[in-house]
């Protein structure tokens, strides 16, 4: 029985390999068995960095209130509680927007927070 090289599947799943593998230096975008071994690299890290992703922004948003918080005499941990308690429905995205580029809608915000919970 002759031996079976492969063909036509094996071609095509080959050539998916290594036209995912295309920009990788020397033997990693040519060669299949090590262009499979950094495509599949590639997209365990590209799962991880997806998930890792959403953690950065959020601790840069804690940070960027943060900081305009203080500005304003206070903590983070502070004006955290005090949203808990007023139930002002911003979440870090939008209060990290406000801080960065309209400082005075922020503490507008920043005032009816502190005055609702401080208010209690």
């Amino acid at each position: 029985m002759p031996r079976a090289k492969g063909g036509f599947k094996t071609h095509r799943r080959h050539k998916q390999i290594l036209k995912m593998a295309k920009g990788m230096r020397a033997g990693r975008s040519r060669l299949y068995r090590t262009a499979r071994e950094q495509v599949y690299r590639g997209l365990k890290m590209a799962f991880r960095e997806r998930r890792r992703k959403k953690r950065e922004f959020r601790s840069l948003w804690i940070v960027r209130i943060n900081a305009a918080v203080r500005a304003m005499g206070s903590k983070y941990s502070v004006f955290a509680g005090w949203l808990g308690k007023s139930g002002v429905q911003l979440d870090r995205k939008a209060l990290a927007d406000l801080a960065l580029h309209d400082l005075d809608a922020f503490k507008v915000v920043f005032e009816q927070v502190k005055s609702a919970a401080v208010g209690k």
